[in-house]
């Protein structure tokens, strides 16, 4: 399967960008441990179960 986006494009997205910033935006996190969860932002639901 031929890929759209060169690897070396998404390394360098990767390098800059925080994921936590970007989702963070959209979708109210909180630390636990190492891991940051939130509320899927796809379904409605009570307990975090995005990670």
């Amino acid at each position: 399967m031929s890929q759209l986006i060169p690897q070396e494009t998404i390394e360098t997205v990767r390098k800059q960008t925080n994921i936590v910033d970007v989702v963070g935006q959209y979708v109210q996190l909180k630390k636990s441990g190492k891991n940051y969860l939130g509320l899927c932002p796809f379904h409605n639901e009570k307990t975090p179960s995005f990670s």
